[in-house]
């Protein structure tokens, strides 16, 4: 503020801009972002689209049946398709404000927290001084949600391994005490800083992660039973643990503008159609299926992961149990790389150079140990994955692009006929507040249930 750069008033990493001036906030039509970009490699739009997929796929395709019987049949299945297309809406705000920003200020591209800065200090002056508490903010979410994801891999993998074990073995051991073993060789293995070392790791994880999951449809498609035997809708106190989980499932706003950032066409990313609403519809489309026919298949004996309804004496089933938690483990280690990076970044400066290996490798190795701690402490893979969408995707998916966007339109182009741009975005946050309220809210009470033996 006061005509002092950004990168000193608000602690930024964007380049040096001044902040916005009065009669001085219209794009410059002749600046364009994306002829700026220095990508050494491009990607192609079909290799953004598998990007996507990759980065919205993951462990959270297997917790849907769980959310449908939270829902209902043929709720969920509404349900589903309505938060999706929010979700897939809001990172279309986001990206678009992206673009407004850049051509504004002369930047050739931003990150998530980047934009969120930007936008706060282009907004009213009253929310200029909030610039760095938003980056700061978003950081921090990015950072709760990626660790949280890690810790439910953790119980996600413990769980599955300890059901197979559990056959071929006279002593059963407790999930927290699986949860440990599974934790102490990701202690060497996050060890690992150069993420093309774990390359490799991610080949293997998506392989058995794809063979495992063909192989639970065929069980989930075998003797369904007749749609009526399912309730079509279930009382409105469940429904906050589903929108928790789906919105875990099928939020993937944190990769959203490091692939929009590597494209070679970046403005094949949004519009219609895009890269974005192919990949996200195809998303939906799998999510939705799941849920549907893996709810219809279990109805009330439906389990966390679909994964652990599989028969347990089935050899089959049993290899299907330990391929997807071998890649899940394997996933873990590419999770973990981006909250150290985050939060690496952030003390890197405060530390002299002699003491930085050791500092980082400490990091490293402490924020494994906190991931298994709370996985320890809350084993629950239900209510955690709830908790995590609802408190982190909540915010990042819905509230912030959302007050973004109130931002960047402020004045120009200002919020259109009948401000309906104004109503629109307090719809989106008011509709993330109250997911956030009471996801939080029901997540909390079933870890209350089962600590206090009544789960």
């Amino acid at each position: 503020m006061a005509d002092v750069p950004v990168q000193q008033a608000a602690g930024s990493t964007l380049p040096l801009v001044i902040t916005r001036k009065k009669g001085d906030d219209s794009e410059d039509g002749n600046y364009n972002p994306f002829e700026h970009r220095k990508v050494e490699h491009p990607t192609s739009d079909l290799e953004t689209f598998v990007h996507l997929l990759k980065g919205s796929l993951g462990s959270g395709i297997l917790a849907m049946p769980m959310a449908f019987s939270h829902a209902g049949l043929w709720f969920g299945l509404v349900a589903t398709f309505a938060v999706g297309t929010l979700c897939t809406y809001c990172v279309h705000i986001l990206v678009k404000c992206a673009h407004i920003l850049c051509r504004r200020r002369k930047i050739p591209m931003m990150g998530f927290a980047d934009v969120a800065e930007q936008a706060f200090l282009d907004g009213p002056p009253s929310l200029n001084r909030w610039s760095r508490f938003i980056r700061f903010m978003v950081n921090t979410f990015l950072v709760i949600d990626l660790l949280g994801c890690c810790c439910i891999y953790l119980v996600f993998v413990a769980t599955n391994v300890e059901q197979v074990v559990r056959v071929y073995m006279e002593t059963e051991l407790s999930i927290r005490v699986w949860i440990m073993i599974v934790t102490a060789p990701l202690l060497l293995m996050c060890l690992v800083r150069n993420l093309k070392f774990l390359t490799p790791f991610s080949m293997i994880a998506n392989i058995l992660m794809f063979v495992g999951i063909v192989i639970t449809f065929i069980y989930m498609f075998t003797d369904l039973p007749a749609p009526v035997e399912r309730p079509g809708i279930v009382a409105v106190p469940e429904w906050p643990l589903f929108f928790g989980t789906v919105i875990f499932a099928l939020e993937g706003i944190g990769v959203v503008m490091s692939l929009e950032n590597d494209m070679k066409n970046p403005t094949h990313f949004i519009g219609c159609p895009s890269v974005l609403n192919l990949g996200m519809g195809l998303v939906i489309a799998l999510y939705t299926l799941v849920g549907f026919f893996g709810f219809l298949k279990y109805g009330p004996e439906t389990q966390a992961s679909i994964t652990l309804n599989l028969p347990l004496e089935d050899k089959l089933a049993q290899s299907v149990k330990l391929m997807i938690a071998i890649a899940i483990f394997f996933t873990f280690t590419l999770q973990f790389y981006v909250p150290v990076t985050i939060l690496w970044k952030g003390l890197e400066h405060k530390i002299r150079p002699e003491k930085q290996n050791i500092s980082e490798y400490g990091l490293r190795i402490f924020l494994v140990l906190l991931c298994g701690g709370i996985a320890v402490a809350l084993p629950n893979l239900g209510p955690f994955i709830s908790l995590i969408g609802a408190v982190c995707l909540s915010t990042l998916g819905m509230i912030v692009p959302a007050t973004i966007e109130l931002a960047v339109y402020h004045e120009d182009p200002g919020y259109g006929r009948f401000k309906w741009r104004l109503w629109k975005n307090t719809g989106l946050i008011l509709f993330g507040v109250v997911g956030f309220v009471a996801g939080t809210y029901v997540s909390i009470i079933e870890f209350h249930a089962e600590f206090s033996g009544g789960h």
